[in-house]
């Protein structure tokens, strides 16, 4: 087995260990801390189930409702004419609304249009810098209870949307 290998399967082990043997030293009860902590988790999980329930709802009726196709259907000769892979609009639309729904996407455009292609290249990059700002905003704000989002929405939007240009322009300039 390779070092780094054998370094990266023992790193969270060892850590657990560290803790558990920190906590024993500093003489603090390790178990009734993580049985506390469990509780406190699963208390946040029911808090916050609601909200991940209306974001899933909210983009599984978004994919079958088959506005991406007419969005990409609209947009395709646009974007062909800044120079951008029309593929990766859905996943640009889909990203900041879920992220298995975009891994899924970003699967598809590397496998149809092939890995060094501008394509995967663009949604690679959109991927690794963009959010999932809707499950981020049901998640954390649904935690702490946070319910006027008046400007938050917006600005994630603007953010999300330059981000995703950004993403365009960086391989445009330097992968291409």
């Amino acid at each position: 087995m390779k070092p780094l290998t054998l370094f990266s399967q023992m790193i969270i082990p060892c850590f657990i260990l560290l803790t558990v043997l920190y906590g024993a030293y500093k003489k603090v009860r390790v178990y009734d801390c993580f049985v506390s902590g469990a509780k406190e988790g699963l208390t946040v999980v029911l808090h916050i189930f609601p909200y991940l329930l209306a974001i899933f709802v909210a983009v599984k009726a978004f994919q079958a409702s088959g506005i991406l196709e007419y969005i990409a259907a609209g947009a395709s000769s646009l974007l062909i004419s800044y120079g951008v892979p029309p593929e990766v609009l859905s996943l640009a639309v889909v990203k900041p609304l879920s992220g298995s729904a975009s891994t899924a996407i970003f699967t598809d455009i590397v496998k149809t249009t092939g890995p060094d292609s501008t394509a995967s290249k663009t949604a690679g990059v959109i991927m690794g810098s963009a959010e999932t700002t809707f499950y981020v905003i049901a998640v954390y704000l649904g935690a702490v209870g946070i319910r006027k989002t008046r400007y938050l929405v917006p600005v994630c939007v603007i953010a999300d949307t330059i981000g995703i240009i950004i993403a365009v322009i960086v391989v445009k300039l330097f992968l291409e």
